[in-house]
């Protein structure tokens, strides 16, 4: 994620080698909006203390639910252009509940589904 939103050409990612499904589409339409507005993201990601809340290996394709804190406190939006810092709103979270479903596939998990829970952590 961090590549991608960073990228201002969207191209310089591994991402579909970590995210599926609605995650990979929203996250790939979240970035090109962002980069279309002339806006950029530098700095860091920090996923804190993931939880698994349910897990599901006797499908055929094995799942599970983690919940976890998505600090982005250190990632700063900047305008593309200038690297200038974009005005966000100061009620904005920068730390919140996630809950990210994942898939077993043959080379490893993916992020099918992130659900932003809308609250502080």
């Amino acid at each position: 994620m961090e590549k991608l939103y960073a990228d201002p050409n969207g191209k310089n990612t591994d991402l579909q080698k970590y995210a599926a499904s609605a995650a990979l589409k929203n996250a790939e339409a979240d970035a090109k909006r962002a980069h279309d507005g002339k806006r950029v993201y530098k700095g860091e990601v920090t996923v804190v203390n993931p939880t698994v809340t349910s897990l599901n290996i006797d499908r055929k394709i094995p799942n599970a639910a983690i919940s976890s804190c998505l600090d982005i406190s250190r990632w700063e939006v900047t305008h593309a252009d200038t690297g200038k810092p974009v005005e966000l709103p100061a009620s904005r979270l920068t730390k919140y509940l996630i809950v990210s479903t994942v898939e077993r596939y043959p080379d490893g998990w993916r992020v099918i589904r992130d659900e932003p829970q809308g609250k502080s952590c």
